[in-house]
Order: structure tokens, then C-alpha cells, then sequence
């Protein structure tokens, strides 16, 4: 039954912290350094966290991404009836893909890398500091005069950098990317939008990674009432997080959101360097 909990208070925590600007990687991090959290094998429950967020941010935007996908399948058939409407989808769906191919590389390559040298609890609380920044200068100077359909492949290509950034623990995929939409002058609907709709293929092929490792190391079957519980909370709170920022760009700024890293950054730095 404990095992149960913490599966649950780790996938509460995965669920709110993917898609609030304040890193999912860095808090699961901490959160289990500091309660000394750690499960047979965290390679396949966090197979289970990365599938619940990918079911809460296609539970959510399930209209837009059936749309998009009706829209290539129009194109790519050569059908040209009812077109009207349906070049936005299309070019929607080709900044996803764009937006997606640097983190594809840089994940691919430095994966192991930043699994070895960025897990420490002091550099996810001094990165958490840092970008707080920088999602303060984002929020400050972005003019929010473009939409989506005004985007091009280069605000796809910086945008998705930026996710690539994410990587490293504590950054956060969901601050640095409505981050880098806002230095790129689209409104905050939109820049959150784009975040969370590029999040989808990030997310999934996360899961999908995890899941290949724990096939190949025999573990997938280990723990599945833990591995259900944390999926359920995290797709769970996860939509509700979604659907929280998404009203919360109509009218507010992120300034709570920077307050909160600033804190949670120092305390962080503080508590495991002392």
C-alpha cells in the first residue's frame, strides 16, 4: 500500500510539473532524493508517468490532433475537396514536425550524457533559478502580435531548440518553449498551444524510449499495480494542469510560476549543498 501512495504523490507531481512551466524531470528528481523515493526499477515506473502525461495531452487536444491528422490524410491522398480550413491543420502539423526534429537529435545523442552528469538536486535547483529568468524576460518583452498560422519553419526550428534545452533537468520543456514563443512574438494562447501540441510526440517518444529499455531488460512486468496508479494520477492531474494554464494565458502573466522556481530553486540549492 505504500508503494501504492508514492506511486500516486509521484505521478500527482509528474502530471502538475510537465505541464506547468516548473520541470517534471527536476521536481521527480528532488521529490525522490528527499523522501529517499526510489522503486525496483525506475527506468519501467517512469514508463508509466510518461504514458499518463502523453494520454492527458492527447485527451486534451484530441479534436485538434484528429483534425490535423484528417487534413495529411486528405493531402497526402491527392483529395482536394474541402480544402477550406484545412491548410491550417496541415501546416500546423508540419511545425510539429519540424519543432520535434532537435530534440529527436540532441536526445539521441546526449541522452546518457545528461542521465550521468545534470541528475544532481544542486543543478536542477540552480537551472530551475536561471530559466526563471528567463521565462520573466519571455513574459515582459513578448509583443504577442502573431498567431500560429503566421508562424514559419523558423519559428519551428527555435522553438523546437528550445525543447531540445528542456533535456537538462530543471529547465522545464513546457517553460522554455511558451518562452521561446514569446521572444518569437506570438501570443500567449497560441505559444502555450504550440507547447503543449509539440509536448505530444516529446512525450510519447519518451515513453516509447523508456518502454524499449524495460522490454529489453525484462523489468516491464515488475510492479504493475504501481505503475497503473502513478499513470492514472499523472494523466489525471496532467489535463487538469493543462486546462488550468490554458485559461490562466488568457489573463494572467507567469510571474507565480517564476516566484515559485526562484524558492523552490534556492530552497533546493541550499538543503542538499548543506
Amino acid at each position: 500500500m505504500e508503494d501504492i501512495l508514492r506511486a500516486i504523490v509521484l505521478g500527482i507531481v509528474q502530471g502538475l510539473s510537465e505541464f506547468l512551466p516548473i520541470s517534471s524531470s527536476g521536481h521527480l528528481i528532488v521529490v525522490r532524493d528527499l523522501f529517499g523515493w526510489q522503486f525496483t526499477d525506475n527506468i519501467t515506473f517512469d514508463v508509466s508517468l510518461h504514458v499518463g502525461t502523453t494520454v492527458a495531452v492527447l485527451g486534451y487536444f484530441w479534436r485538434e490532433w484528429l483534425s490535423m491528422f484528417r487534413s495529411v490524410l486528405l493531402w497526402a491522398t491527392g483529395n482536394r475537396e474541402h480544402r477550406v480550413g484545412e491548410v491550417y491543420n496541415e501546416h500546423i502539423f508540419g511545425l510539429i514536425v519540424l519543432g520535434s526534429i532537435p530534440v529527436a537529435i540532441l536526445g539521441a545523442a546526449f541522452e546518457s550524457k545528461i542521465e550521468d552528469e545534470l541528475r544532481d538536486p544542486v543543478i536542477v535547483g540552480a537551472l530551475l533559478i536561471a530559466f526563471s529568468a528567463v521565462l520573466l524576460l519571455a513574459d515582459r518583452v513578448g509583443r504577442g502580435q502573431r498567431s500560429l498560422l503566421e508562424a514559419s519553419w523558423v519559428d519551428a526550428l527555435v522553438i523546437g531548440g528550445a525543447q531540445a534545452i528542456s533535456l537538462a533537468p530543471g529547465v522545464s520543456r513546457s517553460g522554455i518553449t511558451i518562452s521561446a514563443g514569446l521572444f518569437r512574438n506570438f501570443n500567449r494562447q497560441d505559444a502555450a498551444r504550440y507547447s503543449f501540441l509539440l509536448s505530444t510526440p516529446a512525450i510519447g517518444g519518451a515513453a516509447l524510449l523508456k518502454f524499449t529499455e524495460a522490454v529489453r531488460d525484462g523489468t516491464l512486468t515488475d510492479n504493475l499495480d504501481q505503475m497503473l496508479f502513478g499513470a492514472a494520477a499523472s494523466a489525471i492531474v496532467g489535463w487538469l494542469a493543462i486546462a488550468y494554464l490554458m485559461r490562466l494565458v488568457r489573463t494572467s502573466s507567469f510571474a507565480p510560476f517564476v516566484v515559485y522556481r526562484v524558492l523552490a530553486g534556492a530552497f533546493v540549492v541550499a538543503y542538499f549543498a548543506l
